[in-house]
């Protein structure tokens, strides 16, 4: 049987129209670095084609290696910027930092990580693999909601979101999170699911 880190892990639930105050543990990701807007910027194209060859080899090495076969996670990506209303008003994604995650599940130890590295490099490789690194990345308290619709309706959500902890006496702290249930490829803009993520603590 497979593993399904979206179902077994409650971090990956979240309800359209609530927002849910959560405790994320620790977690480790595949993470690659870039900057501006995502439909034009080439980071982003080399980091999709670097990130997506290496989580799936992952999944082949711990099914053949390991005996444990599992469902590659979503992708996921940390937003970030100087002035926060580049994400709620202004959407100017020219302003936009990110880092695009993919979940490595914790029974993959740092040899895999390492002899998958190689067998990518030995099939070519990929365009980003030298700046592809594994870190842990410790939220802890976070609101969330589950965004359904085009991404570029997300602005007034976020905002909302960010209210929300506000009004709950929470400061934002960390980067706006993003985890992609839906593949854009294959459906409608209107039916996309996301799950928007702000890390918080209290005042």
């Amino acid at each position: 049987m497979k593993t399904d880190l979206r179902k077994s892990l409650p971090t990956y639930a979240a309800k359209h129209g609530e927002f849910s105050i959560i405790t994320v543990p620790p977690l480790r990701y595949l993470m690659l670095d870039g900057h501006g807007d995502p439909n034009e910027a080439a980071d982003y194209e080399r980091a999709i084609t670097t990130i997506y060859p290496f989580a799936y080899n992952l999944k082949f090495l711990s099914k053949r290696v390991l005996d444990h076969d599992y469902v590659v996670p979503p992708l996921e990506a940390l937003w970030w910027a100087e002035d926060l209303s580049a994400f709620t008003d202004s959407r100017d994604k020219t302003t936009w930092d990110w880092t695009l995650l993919s979940l490595v599940p914790e029974w993959i130890g740092d040899d895999h990580l390492a002899e998958a590295r190689a067998t990518v490099t030995r099939k070519g490789g990929a365009p980003g693999l030298h700046d592809l690194r594994a870190e842990t990345l410790d939220e802890g308290t976070c609101v969330q909601t589950l965004h359904v619709g085009p991404y570029e309706m997300e602005g007034p959500v976020i905002a909302a979101l960010h209210d929300f902890a506000a009004a709950e006496g929470f400061d934002l702290t960390g980067k706006h999170h993003e985890i992609y249930l839906s593949d854009p490829r294959r459906v409608a803009p209107e039916k996309l699911r996301t799950i928007l993520r702000q890390p918080v603590a209290h005042r």
